[in-house]
């Protein structure tokens, strides 16, 4: 029999010492005191001399990609912000080009083949660090199992938050090294990363990726890095079918585009009958010509011409991918909520749509016009790009324009000074297109119309809307005689004044007054109340009732942003909160009736000069607690 061996009694396993919470907290402290040190000394290398620590760039790189779980977000963070820093700081002014099979074969010299391994190493790592920043603003967490700083076994679940934020940054690096060297390689890749993300429903990384792209489109001098981000956005809102956000079609409005030129196609043409030309030459005739040629290209290099025509050429090919984009939009989603951004956008641009596109654009104006469907600031864009049309190649048009002004007629009391109050600018733009510049193409009856409509909408308007209103006014007054019936009280012909006629021309407009102006000669505001008197003695332009220089020489559209409102009104600060309730005052400290008419008195000759005039409740309450908070103080 085989006597059974005695069994060896296992070893007892050492225990780990139980860590306590600070100890654990200062254990972390440590490590990351370590981590931040080491990537700041591989980073300050790398700026400082990167030639010579160019490896080093691959130990910076493996923080990227740190898997110890007490830590990795904030090393991952870290070292996301260093390796991008670096990249602005090092990447160089041109393409690196990688050597082919054959180059690498040849014998090089020293200094060659080192810049050649520099180039070598950087793009390597230049591509890896945009593959992880890829992959991380889709959300994905990159783990690296040979890194030499994670845990075996370790899993790494970040909490939505932190794969939140670790996306955002990724986002903003890839936009800040795009938007410091667009130049340089994978330009492509990282477009074709950031685009998306203009449609994307996380509104911090969609407003990022968005005003790096009205960034780039401002700065961009050559139009090379606009065009491919222009097609690349035009590619992603066809294959959503036009299911994208107001912001990705609001970014074309950034872009400086002011010369085009649709005649370069021919160029390919007149390649052809160059070829047919040569053949019929002697070869004297070949030889003198090509040496012509040869003469005119290096002039055209000296002056600079080449690199301008080569601009416009990108231009036109950035307008005509938009206006392909514009005009789907239009033809097959009439109540799309990008039909707003389309008619905007085509108004910025309504100088360069190319002649052939007219007839086919007012006819789908008038059909969105006869379906109703438009709000007011879509109309208004409407009637603006149909005018600037035929303010330009348009004039030899045989188009009649009386529709539009039919619908600006009755659609332009709907801007007020509520919410419609920012689009007074496109009023004014509309009324400069639509009289300023066809003063000779428009009848009496429809200049009195609208003068009367103009004054009758500086009525419901904020006092910088309607100073501009009245600087337009003045200039018809100024420059229509016909306006002198307007201030008489008398009538002229038949018929009595119809302001609720959609017909500006059947409303009898010579046959009512001005009356507003009387109105206005009370505003609130100083600047309103010079223009009514001005305009109450029929604009002279000398004596009594004349204007000072400066408000004579500036554009009505400057008055908005001259007189805007701000907090301080007419030199009295406001506080931001204002209730108006009467829980918020302490007993016993209630206004009575007398004081309270004697401080809007007060305060109304403070603000009109020592005149009392009538104020609002609303603007009586303001007063009120203005002087509460200030007796607390």
């Amino acid at each position: 029999m085989i006597e059974k061996s005695e069994t060896a009694t296992p070893e007892k396993q050492e225990e780990l010492p139980t860590l306590t919470n600070i100890e654990l907290y200062a254990n972390r402290q440590e490590k990351l005191r370590a981590r931040k040190a080491r990537i700041a000394a591989l980073a300050s290398s790398l700026i400082e001399n990167p030639e010579e620590n160019i490896k080093k760039l691959k130990e910076l790189r493996s923080y990227v990609t740190e898997c110890d779980p007490d830590m990795f977000l904030t090393v991952r963070k870290l070292a996301m912000i260093s390796m991008m820093e670096v990249f602005k700081d090092i990447i160089p002014g041109y393409r690196i080009r990688l050597p082919t099979e054959a180059e690498k074969a040849a014998k090089l010299k020293k200094e060659t083949k080192k810049i050649r391994d520099f180039e070598e190493t950087f793009l390597l790592n230049y591509k890896k660090y945009l593959e992880f920043l890829e992959m991380t603003c889709k959300g994905k967490l990159v783990e690296d199992k040979d890194n030499r700083f994670g845990k075996s076994g370790a899993e790494l679940r970040p909490s939505p938050a932190a794969s939140q934020s670790l996306s955002v940054l990724a986002a903003k690096c890839l936009c800040e090294i795009l938007k410091a060297h667009p130049h340089f390689n994978y330009r492509n890749n990282i477009i074709t990363v950031l685009v998306p993300h203009m449609n994307k429903g996380n509104k911090e990384v969609r407003d990022i990726v968005c005003d790096t792209v009205r960034e780039i489109f401002r700065s961009d001098k050559s139009g090379e890095v606009s065009l491919e981000i222009v097609k690349s956005i035009s590619r992603m809102v066809k294959i959503r079918e036009f299911k994208v956000k107001r912001e990705v079609l609001d970014s074309f409005l950034s872009l400086k585009i002011k010369e085009v030129d649709y005649d370069g196609d021919l160029v390919k043409q007149d390649g052809k009958t160059r070829k047919e030309m040569m053949k019929k030459m002697s070869r004297r005739e070949r030889k003198k010509k090509k040496k012509m040629e040869l003469l005119e290209h290096e002039l055209l290099e000296t002056k600079a011409s080449e690199d301008k025509n080569k601009k416009i050429k990108m231009h036109t090919e950035i307008v005509q991918t938009i206006f392909h984009t514009y005009f789907r939009v239009l033809k097959s989603l009439h109540q799309s909520s990008l039909l707003s951004t389309v008619l905007e956008g085509l108004a910025r641009f309504a100088h360069l749509i190319n002649v052939d596109f007219f007839e086919d654009l007012f006819n789908v104006f008038n059909n969105l016009i006869d379906s109703g469907n438009l709000g007011y600031r879509e109309s208004l864009h409407c009637i603006k790009t149909a005018f600037v049309i035929l303010m330009g190649q348009g004039e030899v048009l045989n188009i009649d324009p009386m529709r539009f002004y039919t619908h600006l007629y009755n659609s332009i009391l709907s801007v007020h000074a509520g919410v419609s109050s920012d689009d007074t600018s496109l009023v004014l733009d509309c009324v400069e297109c639509m009289l300023g510049r066809r003063r000779r193409q428009i009848s009496q009856q429809r200049v009195l119309a609208f003068i009367k409509r103009i004054c009758t909408l500086s009525l419901q308007q904020d006092g910088h809307c309607c100073v501009a209103l009245l600087a337009v006014l003045r200039s018809f007054v100024v420059n229509f005689k016909s306006s002198e019936l307007l201030f008489d009280n008398e009538t002229q012909g038949s018929g009595m004044f119809l302001p609720e006629l959609p017909h500006p021309e059947h409303s009898n407009a010579h046959n009512t007054m001005l009356w507003e102006i009387t109105l206005l000669k009370n505003h609130y505001h100083p600047v309103v109340r010079q223009f009514a008197t001005h305009l109450g003695k029929m604009a002279p332009t000398s004596g009594e009732g004349q204007l000072p220089v400066d408000l004579l020489r500036r554009d009505p559209k400057q008055f908005l942003q001259d007189f805007k409102p701000t907090e301080i009104f007419f030199g009295i600060e406001f506080p931001k909160k204002c209730s108006t309730k009467k829980k918020y005052f302490k007993p016993g400290t209630e206004f009575t009736q007398p004081k309270f008419s004697q401080i809007v008195a007060d305060t109304c000759r403070m603000m009109d000069g020592g005149k009392h005039r009538r104020t609002t409740r609303r603007q009586c309450y303001l007063i009120l607690e203005f002087y509460k908070n200030k007796n607390r103080n």
